[in-house]
């Protein structure tokens, strides 16, 4: 396992996990703005953290190395010139290139200590933050202090979910172009510490799908399922020509045998696939069974690569126990649902992210303490659940796997 990445299933042992702190980004939400950046009410950030170190504890006292965004961020950025480039960039991706205000933002930002930079940046910049204007028509910039939005930079207070900016498959990753505009600038910390950082520059990581890309595809759909076998979401946010780009690469160079495109509702309260289904053990998967028809049917697309001309090859399936089976060779693979499978509880609990368990070791999972009916029923079935409280930090909704992206796990 030479790769700084190696991810070659879902519940392998963890080794080493990418978080970021919550921070001022989540006392930047205004209640008349929560839907432009995708949130339904305001935490309490201090409650956040408090929640958000009970799950680096938990993670912790399982010997995982826990790795920070904005700490590798800010020693990717070490180098001036690199330091300057991404701040280039982040304005360029703010829409905030090429106005009167770009180069007080630029010089404000340089200005700073890296790590607070890669902090504000997060936490966004308010136009009351900026005390002179140097360059552009006085009137003009009256104007734009006029317009009540307070922000020159929006800020980030999905950053903490750091499952969706990028993914670890293999050996490589995919640097995401996420779907909504809110969260478009993410993955841009990630791309300067692949490119730069001491942990990854020069190790020849593969990039399996660029920020760069049309197409937008998010790490919360995408699910590595085994050393053969990825599955991906067509979700709200990822899209079907995404999944064909990402396919065609880990058919390939990436030594992946299938790609399996998994249809669920495109809606808010499924967003992902794994806010309605998750691998927690060799033949036990979490399931919100609204994702299913009544007959136990959805719609389940198995790509794999043609021997003779190295095309793709689809073939629409419609059972997901009998595709889980097949792929992964297991018999009779147990599909536990959300809220055991009643009406209301299942609901319940998939909104407070009942379904996004976080698996640490084959059988044993992070989960929020507050879904209740959920985890009684994995214990029932053998798992071993690890609760972390998660009131404020669900506010956002996402659960332990959104807020984590591994890096390293163990092959079972």
């Amino acid at each position: 396992m030479d790769s700084p990445l190696y991810i070659t299933s879902e519940i392998g042992k963890l080794k080493t996990i990418l978080l970021c702190r919550p921070g001022e980004e989540l006392e930047s939400l205004m209640p008349e703005y929560l839907a432009d950046l995708l949130f339904d009410d305001i935490p309490d950030l201090k409650v956040a953290q408090q929640e958000h170190e009970a799950f680096v504890k938990a993670l912790t006292d399982r010997d995982v190395e826990v790795v920070f965004l904005e700490d590798l961020t800010t020693e990717a950025l070490s180098d001036p010139e690199v330091k300057s480039n991404f701040v280039w960039d982040m304005l360029y991706n703010s829409k905030q290139g090429e106005r009167y205000i770009t180069e007080t933002l630029y010089n404000y930002l340089q200005s700073m200590e890296t790590s607070h930079m890669v902090r504000k940046l997060m936490a966004g910049v308010r136009k009351d933050e900026i005390a002179a204007i140097r360059s552009g028509p006085k009137q003009l910039h009256e104007m734009l202090l006029r317009d009540p939005y307070p922000f020159y930079l929006d800020p980030m207070p999905n950053i903490l979910f750091t499952r969706d900016p990028q993914a670890v498959i293999g050996n490589g990753l995919t640097i995401n172009k996420m779907h909504f505009p809110a969260r478009r600038r993410e993955s841009l910390f990630i791309k300067y510490v692949i490119q730069h950082h001491s942990r990854f520059a020069g190790r020849n990581v593969p990039v399996w799908y660029s920020r760069d890309s049309k197409f937008s595809i998010e790490g919360g759909d995408e699910l590595v399922l085994s050393k053969d076998t990825v599955a991906i979401g067509v979700s709200q946010r990822t899209t079907p020509e995404a999944i064909e780009i990402v396919a065609s690469r880990l058919l390939g160079e990436g030594g992946f045998s299938q790609v399996i495109a998994v249809e669920i509702p495109k809606e808010r309260r499924f967003m992902h696939l794994d806010t309605v289904l998750t691998m927690i053990d060799r033949d036990k998967f979490t399931i919100h069974p609204s994702i299913q028809d009544n007959n136990g049917k959805m719609n389940l697309f198995v790509l794999t690569r043609n021997a003779d001309n190295g095309e793709l090859h689809v073939k629409h399936r419609a059972n997901l126990i009998e595709v889980l089976s097949e792929t992964l060779g297991i018999h009779d693979p147990k599909l536990l649902p959300c809220g055991g499978g009643d009406v209301v509880a299942s609901a319940r609990e998939q909104w407070n992210d009942g379904s996004n368990t976080l698996a640490i070791a084959p059988g044993v999972v992070i989960t929020y303490r507050s879904n209740r009916v959920t985890n009684d029923l994995l214990r029932e079935n053998g798992v071993e659940v690890i609760e972390v409280p998660g009131s404020e930090l669900g506010k956002a909704r996402g659960g332990p796997r959104c807020m984590s992206c591994p890096m390293v796990r163990e092959d079972i």
